[in-house]
């Protein structure tokens, strides 16, 4: 066993060296290491180490990451080995693979294997069950399309009738969603919106479902899963880009001083109005607002609710680049697909560089900020403002 494990883990060195990152995408990588332990038998296991060397396609670096890791916990057990230097990059991607999974049980590790490699097995036999095409959803309803292709996974809101206005249950889809990107092979990974608008913020019926009663337990419930929306944003490992497709309101425009690239079309709008309806900034604006555009330019948009064009938002720095509407989707999907087939752990690495300095910082202002909204949520003065405004759509 010993040495088919040798010839796994130089097989796996050789392959992050020399092979690009291969464009398949597998289920959610359904490791269940939350839950309980099953019972892969030793057989089982060994049967599994050699199924991988039988694989028809490189399943990818990030694949291959977690084969290794669930190796080394069935096989030792939670990994107590020194952690290699920063540049030794390919053994401490390796070493950071395993210690993540902590004190999982070997048993519960072997069995989790077993199931990587039978998923691996059944898509390299059958291609079919990873549709490339831009129809394939995420489970628990229609608005939110998860697509991966050319080394690119593509979030995309789609209620293009409500100008893809956000539920509560697209914040919790969204969330999963990029917990996948951040596990699959992908090298990129894109949030846009299908239709003419790219994201018109909350569905406002966010705030006025559920019985009276339950005001204040909405409100700190609410605060929380913003909180942790904002988070998966402030930790997602690879580069994130921003199509921005049309106008944009609210958090779709607060949370892209967090995104790595900001593309454009020249229709697209950029309106925060949280003082019209007697809220405050969220998704770190109140920080990286400022740090973007200055502070005078951050207060007409934060507190006095001014509406950029992309033009304007591209002169101040919260675009990268705007395109002709005409044009807009082929030049950014094609500039993307170049992108997506450079080194993909180059960019993570670069990415980490670029962003790691501000992580903790940008956690505790979302934990502030998502506070601070709480209170204000809470107030008579938002709900009144809500009211009005909801009033006010239900006369037009």
């Amino acid at each position: 066993m010993a040495g088919v494990a040798g010839r796994l883990a130089r097989r796996w060195c050789s392959s992050v060296l020399s092979s690009p990152l291969q464009v398949t995408r597998f289920p959610a990588l359904q490791l269940h290491l939350c839950g309980p332990a099953m019972r892969a038998s030793q057989q089982d296991f060994e049967n599994a180490m050699n199924q991988v060397k039988l694989l028809k396609k490189d399943p990818g670096n990030e694949v291959k990451l977690n084969l290794y890791a669930l190796y080394k916990q069935a096989t030792e057990g939670p990994c107590n080995v020194p952690k290699p230097g920063v540049l030794d990059f390919i053994n401490k991607a390796k070493w950071d693979a395993w210690s993540a999974l902590g004190s999982l049980p070997k048993e519960t590790a072997r069995q989790n294997y077993v199931d990587l490699v039978s998923s691996l097995s059944a898509s390299s036999e059958s291609p079919s069950q990873v549709p490339p095409a831009a129809d394939r959803k995420r489970p628990g309803g229609d608005a939110l399309v998860v697509t991966s292709q050319d080394g690119i996974t593509a979030i995309t809101l789609n209620r293009p009738d409500k100008k893809n206005a956000l539920t509560t249950q697209m914040y919790h889809d969204i969330m999963l969603a990029l917990k996948a990107a951040s596990e699959d092979g992908s090298a990129i990974t894109v949030l846009t919106g299908s239709g003419d608008y790219y994201c018109s913020g909350n569905d406002l019926t966010n705030f006025t479902d559920g019985p009276p009663g339950a005001v204040e337990e909405k409100a700190r419930s609410g605060a929380v899963l913003l909180r942790d929306f904002v988070d998966c944003f402030i930790d997602f490992p690879k580069p994130l880009v921003a199509v921005v497709n049309g106008p944009a309101v609210g958090i779709s425009v607060t949370i892209l001083g967090l995104f790595d690239i900001v593309y454009a079309t020249d229709r697209a709008t950029f309106h925060t109005p949280f003082s019209h309806l007697g809220q405050s900034p969220e998704g770190c604006s109140s920080y990286t607002f400022p740090k973007i555009m200055g502070p005078s330019k951050a207060t007409e948009m934060l507190v006095f609710g001014k509406k950029l064009t992309a033009r304007e938002a591209c002169t101040q720095g919260l675009v990268t680049e705007v395109f002709p509407d005409s044009t807009f989707q082929k030049e950014v999907w094609v500039r993307l697909k170049a992108y997506s087939k450079l080194p993909p752990n180059a960019m993570r690495i670069s990415k980490q560089v670029i962003r790691n300095r501000e992580k903790e910082k940008l956690h505790a202002i979302n934990a502030e900020e998502s506070s601070i909204l709480q209170e204000r949520w809470l107030s008579d003065e938002c709900m009144n403002a809500i009211v009005n405004f909801l009033s006010k759509k239900a006369k037009l």
